[in-house]
C-alpha cells in the first residue's frame, strides 16, 4: 500500500505541484512582454520632459525603438549588444552629436533636441557605416510607435 501511494504521488502530485509553483513563479514576475504597441505616448525618460528612444548596435546593425518622432527633446540611449567597438552618431538639420566609443556590453545616453527635418543616424566607428551600421529617422509630423527598424545587413559579420 505504502509503495502505491508513493508511486501515484511520484506520477501524479509531484508535477503537478511543479507546474503550479512553476506558474506563481511566472505570475509573480510577471510572466509577459511589456511591449505595448498601442501604447500612445512615448517613454519618458530620466530627464523631465524629454522622451526615450533605445538604440540597438549590433555587428553591423542599427536599431531604434522609433523611427518617427515629433520635434522636441529625447535621450537616445545606445546600448552596445555587439562583439566590436560602436558609437551613435546623429547627424541632420543642422545638428550633428555623438556618443563616446561604447565597448561590448557598454551603454550610454544622447541627449539631444530634434528640430523637423530628417536625421542619418549611425555608427562613426572605423567604417562600420559603410557596413551598414545606419539608419534615418524622420522628425516632423506626427509620432510614432513604430517598433523599430533594422538596418541593412553587414558584410559577412
Amino acid at each position: 500500500m505504502a509503495t502505491t501511494l508513493m508511486t501515484f504521488v511520484r506520477r501524479n502530485v509531484g508535477p503537478g505541484l511543479a507546474a503550479g509553483a512553476l506558474a506563481g513563479i511566472l505570475v509573480a514576475c510577471g510572466g509577459g512582454n511589456d511591449n505595448d504597441s498601442t501604447s500612445s505616448a512615448p517613454e519618458q525618460s530620466g530627464e523631465s520632459g524629454t522622451s526615450q528612444v533605445d538604440v540597438k548596435m549590433t555587428d553591423f546593425k542599427m536599431q531604434l525603438s522609433r523611427t518617427t518622432l515629433e520635434a522636441g527633446d529625447y535621450t537616445f540611449v545606445a546600448k552596445n549588444d555587439g562583439d566590436h567597438d560602436h558609437a551613435l552618431e546623429i547627424e541632420g538639420s543642422g545638428t550633428e552629436e555623438k556618443t563616446r566609443t561604447l565597448e561590448p556590453g557598454e551603454s550610454a545616453n544622447l541627449t539631444i533636441t530634434l528640430k523637423d527635418g530628417t536625421y542619418e543616424v549611425y555608427c562613426p566607428v572605423d567604417g562600420h557605416k559603410d557596413m551598414g551600421m545606419k539608419t534615418e529617422l524622420t522628425v516632423g509630423g506626427t509620432a510614432s510607435q513604430d517598433g523599430g527598424t533594422n538596418t541593412t545587413d553587414g558584410n559577412g559579420y
